[in-house]
């Protein structure tokens, strides 16, 4: 049984890739570092919005699954994006590679607009905490 339990109270707007709350009863936290569109090389690839986002999002899940887990094990995600309107335009199709990535088990998340990242040519980065069994 997962450590995880998503709650989505029909009061509140429906949850479009996300989950308004999350419950943890696991016996381990693994804190994900934020992680860009870098490659093993220390590059940022991807020129847009998009192509960052699924780097980081494979990044952080290879993070993840280093640590013994798996997607469904992620409680909170935070997305830090250069540009919120760009990132809104684009919703579809970072939800189409979420769910490409790491399936339908939405964390509780927020996206949050940064002027700059740590790498000057990263759009988005996104961090994680996971409760493992």
């Amino acid at each position: 049984m997962s450590p995880i339990h998503r709650i989505n109270p029909h009061e509140l707007s429906p949850a479009t890739g996300f989950s308004h709350a999350v419950t943890a009863t696991g016996s381990r936290l693994v804190f994900l570092a934020g992680q860009t569109a870098l490659d093993r090389h220390g590059t940022v690839v991807g020129d847009t919005l998009p192509e960052q986002f699924a780097t980081a999002l494979g990044n952080l899940l290879a993070a993840l699954r280093a640590a013994g887990g798996s997607p469904a094990d992620l409680a909170r995600v935070t997305v830090y994006a250069t540009d919120v309107a760009d990132y809104r335009a684009n919703a579809r199709e970072l939800g189409r590679i979420w769910r490409r990535l790491a399936g339908r088990d939405y964390p509780a998340m927020a996206v949050i607009g940064a002027a700059r990242l740590w790498d000057e040519q990263a759009l988005v980065e996104l961090d994680g905490t996971a409760v493992l069994p």
